[in-house]
C-alpha cells in the first residue's frame, strides 16, 4: 500500500447513468468491510468546492434500498469552477480539512478528465475513477455503467414506434444519444430490428441511406425506422428527415422522435447493476493496493485498470463486424 488510507470519498459528476447508486453501494460495503470511513460528496466537483455542507459520512444504511434506482443519491453536476486553478486549489483545501485520504470518481469523459487534472496538481490525493455514463465512450473497458439500461429504454421506446409506423406505412427517424459515439444506435438498430442506422463512426452518405430506403419499399416493406445518433457528421435528425423526404415517396410520411434524457432515467438493468457492483467494489480494492490515476474497467470480463490519460485520450474502436452485419439485416 503506497499510502495509509483510512477515509475515501465518493462522488458521481457529470450526466447520471442508471448504476451509479449499484456502483455506491459495493463502494461503501467493500469500504465497511476494510473498516474504511467512507463519505460522500453531493453535486461531483461542484461539491467539492462547496466543502463542509456537501461532504458528509455514510453508512451501511445510506446504500440500502438503491441498488435499483436510477439517478445517484449523490447527486451530480457540472463545474465551471472546478476547470480553473483557483477551483481545484479550494477543493483540495475541502478535502485536506475533512482528512479525506483519497477519492472515487464515477462518471464519463468529463469526470476523468478533471479527476486527471486535479491528480497532476495535488498528487497527495490518490483517484480511482469508475466509467458511469450511458455512452459507452470510454477507452479501457467494454461497458460503461448505463449503457445496456439506456439501450434497453431505446428498444422499448422502438419497439412502441414500429407499432404506429406499421398502421400508418410511416418512416420513422429515431435519434437516440450517445454524444460523438454511435454505441447505443448500433445496438439498438440491431435489437430494434431497424431498418437503418447512422453513426458518426461511418461516413455514410443520406443518397446511400435513401437507396435501401427505397429497396426495401420495392420489396413491400410498408414501413421503416431509421436509428441516428446524436453526433452524426450529417446534421440534426430533422435536418436528415427534411432531406430524405425530399427524395421519396415512398412512403406516406416521415416522422422524427428524439428518445432524448428518457435513456438516462428508470431502473437498471440486471446487467448495469452486476457491472456497477463489480467496479465499485473494485475500486476500493485499488485504492487499497496503491492505484492512483486510473479508471477501473471490465474487458473480457476481466478487471482491468487503464490510465486516466488513456481512458480519455484513446479512441474507443467500435465493432466494424457488428456494424457490417446490421447494414445486411436492415435490409
Amino acid at each position: 500500500m503506497a499510502k495509509d488510507i483510512k477515509r475515501i470519498a465518493v462522488f458521481t459528476s457529470g450526466g447520471d447513468a442508471p448504476g451509479m447508486n449499484a456502483a455506491i453501494r459495493a463502494i461503501v460495503r467493500n469500504a465497511f468491510h476494510n473498516d474504511l470511513h467512507i463519505y460522500g460528496i453531493m453535486r461531483g466537483y461542484e461539491g467539492m468546492i462547496e466543502g463542509q455542507k456537501q461532504i458528509r459520512r455514510l453508512e451501511t444504511t445510506d446504500v440500502s434500498n438503491i441498488i435499483h434506482r436510477g439517478g445517484t443519491i449523490l447527486k451530480t453536476a457540472r463545474s465551471k469552477e472546478f476547470m480553473t486553478p483557483e477551483g481545484r486549489k479550494h477543493a483540495h483545501e475541502n478535502l485536506t480539512y475533512n482528512d479525506i485520504d483519497a477519492l472515487i470518481a464515477i462518471g464519463g469523459n468529463g469526470t476523468m478528465t478533471g479527476a486527471l487534472k486535479f491528480m497532476e496538481e495535488f498528487p497527495d490525493i490518490p483517484i480511482v475513477g469508475i466509467p458511469g455514463t450511458i455512452d459507452n465512450d470510454l477507452f479501457g473497458t467494454d461497458f460503461t455503467i448505463g449503457f445496456d439500461t439506456a439501450v434497453n429504454t431505446a428498444v422499448q421506446a422502438v419497439d412502441k414506434i414500429r407499432d404506429t409506423a406499421d398502421s400508418h406505412n410511416r418512416l420513422f427517424f429515431v435519434e437516440v444519444m450517445g454524444r460523438q459515439s454511435g454505441y447505443i444506435a448500433l445496438h439498438t438498430a440491431i435489437a430494434g430490428g431497424a431498418g437503418g442506422v447512422l453513426i458518426p463512426e461511418e461516413e455514410s452518405s443520406i443518397d446511400d441511406l435513401i437507396k435501401l430506403l427505397k429497396r426495401g419499399a420495392k420489396r413491400s416493406k410498408l414501413f421503416s425506422i431509421v436509428i441516428v445518433a446524436e453526433g452524426h457528421q450529417m446534421g440534426t435528425v430533422y435536418d436528415i428527415a427534411k432531406y430524405v423526404e425530399d427524395k421519396i415517396d415512398e412512403y406516406d410520411d416521415i416522422k422524427v422522435t428524439v428518445i432524448g434524457h428518457l435513456q438516462r432515467g428508470g431502473s437498471p438493468s440486471a446487467f448495469d447493476r452486476v457491472l456497477a457492483s463489480v467496479l465499485g467494489f473494485s475500486s476500493v480494492e485499488a485504492l487499497l493496493n496503491g492505484k492512483s490515476g486510473v479508471m477501473v474497467g471490465l474487458k473480457n470480463n476481466n478487471v482491468q485498470y487503464t490510465p486516466f490519460e488513456e481512458a480519455i485520450a484513446k479512441s474507443k474502436p467500435l465493432n466494424k463486424e457488428l456494424l457490417r452485419m446490421a447494414h445486411i439485416l436492415a435490409q
